[in-house]
């Protein structure tokens, strides 16, 4: 009788760890990494390789897979000037539009910018009929072109104003210190110069030998390459690091590393 009695527990026991096991299963999924599409709102139960980009799906949390689905849009406004460096912009718009973030340029008018190499750029807008945008991005390169028209500087104080985040790359800095952005924060910019932006803003704290500066709602990179990692950052602060990460091995750039520039204030 004893013996009925083990085996109907044991047949229980196992009708019941079968039972729980699809359910552990439903705290994780499979999905594609992280590539901008359509396809990295779809979830897989094995992995495999996405039908639609080709890439090997990874295993991520259902909860990290739910973030994508809620996760809202944003919209991001490049402004290029003529000479801008192609790397300062080429590189943040790599990271953010392999994040899934809609990017369009604009510029004073609508004539094609020519890059510092032989790269020429048609904006999508001008100052005058550019779109609303979550994010605001200015560049290096000869700014002083920039910095002294005061129609531009209008628009970008105008753009600044607003309730959104802004950053800069290289010497994209002077921009935003001249709209006087960055008017008791910190900030940094290309190695050869740091000098020249302390001088030019005496009421921001200019550091060397830092990848990116945070203030916040205010990001500054060093120069060219750092702006990936401060385009990285911001896709951190926004979508998780999680997601940022994916992000950085769909475009392989193994350089990053999360937390690596000066973080004066983590406020989303």
């Amino acid at each position: 009788m004893k013996n009925i009695y083990l085996i109907i527990l044991l047949v229980l026991f196992v009708a019941v760890s079968s039972y729980a096991q699809p359910s552990a299963q439903k705290d994780s999924v499979f999905a594609c990494g992280v590539c901008g599409g359509s396809c990295d709102n779809i979830s897989y139960d094995k992995p495999g390789i996405c039908a639609h980009c080709n890439m090997p799906l990874v295993k991520i949390s259902l909860a990290d897979f739910k973030s994508r689905l809620n996760a809202k849009p944003v919209t991001i406004a490049f402004y290029l000037q003529d000479n801008v460096v192609v790397l300062d912009f080429a590189g943040p718009l790599e990271v953010f539009t392999t994040a899934g973030f809609n990017v369009f340029t604009v510029s004073k008018t609508y004539k094609p910018i020519r890059s510092s190499t032989v790269l020429f750029v048609t904006p999508d807008y001008t100052i005058q009929d550019a779109p609303k945008s979550d994010i605001l991005v200015v560049f290096g390169g000869p700014t002083q072109p920039t910095t002294d028209d005061p129609e531009v500087m209008a628009w970008i104080k105008a753009q600044t104003s607003q309730d959104q985040y802004i950053m800069s790359v290289c010497t994209g800095a002077f921009i935003l210190g001249k709209a006087g952005v960055l008017d008791g924060l910190t900030a940094t910019t290309f190695h050869t110069a740091i000098d020249d932006l302390a001088k030019a803003c005496p009421k921001t704290k200019v550091l060397a030998n830092t990848r990116f500066v945070d203030n916040g709602k205010v990001i500054t990179t060093a120069g060219i390459s750092a702006g990936i990692d401060g385009a990285l950052h911001l896709v951190e602060k926004l979508r998780g690091r999680a997601y940022a990460e994916d992000v950085a091995k769909t475009i392989e750039y193994d350089k990053w590393v999360p937390g690596q520039g000066l973080i004066v204030q983590a406020g989303k």
